[in-house]
């Protein structure tokens, strides 16, 4: 189907990972469609060992998997276009000559799943991990509540407290109350 497209030559073809790596020494193509599922190497360690030794060749994750797990590895990985295997094969052509381009090209299908996973990502970024009671504990130490008050105030037992302060403590990578207090005030965790 590809070798009779206008403006496209198909290099070479393998099984499974390990001949992709070789395959990619001998040919030096342009683009691999790369499926991810493969027989002996699969094929997100496949393309992370051919970005090492060719930076400049560009991949298409071709497969019918489409579940988090998998879209995130093959972007992780080095794909600049993910499409399933039952897409119409001028979106594959359109992908190719994108991603020759130097663009990216998600099947729509996959937009979804990669723009909620960016939300989850910016939101983590901004919370540097702490969970949602983490914050409001946070939020009463920076007012310079004691920890008994703040167990009361949030239905909590004392100890419970301590073990709050304590994650947020490693998740901020800190010593003390303060210093906590000062990094979530400058990463806009927390705000007075």
């Amino acid at each position: 189907m590809l070798s009779r497209e206008q403006n496209i030559e198909v290099a070479g073809e393998a099984e499974n990972g390990l001949q992709a790596i070789a395959k990619a020494d001998e040919l030096k193509p342009d683009i691999i469609l790369m499926d991810l599922r493969m027989p002996v190497m699969d094929g997100v360690q496949a393309m992370q060992k051919i970005k090492q030794t060719h930076p400049e060749i560009k991949f298409i994750v071709l497969t019918t998997y489409d579940t988090d797990e998998y879209i995130f590895k093959g972007i992780e990985a080095g794909a600049r276009a993910y499409l399933l295997k039952d897409s119409p094969r001028e979106e594959l052509f359109r992908a190719i000559r994108a991603v020759y381009r130097g663009e990216s090209l998600i099947e729509p299908a996959i937009v979804g799943k990669v723009l909620d996973r960016l939300v989850e990502l910016s939101h983590q970024g901004t919370t540097a991990g702490l969970s949602k009671r983490e914050i409001e504990v946070l939020e009463l130490v920076a007012k310079g509540t004691g920890n008994k008050t703040i167990a009361d105030t949030l239905k909590i037992s004392e100890s419970t407290v301590k073990t709050h302060i304590q994650s947020i403590f490693q998740k901020l990578d800190v010593n003390d109350r303060t210093e906590a207090v000062t990094t979530a005030l400058s990463k806009g965790i927390i705000h007075l």
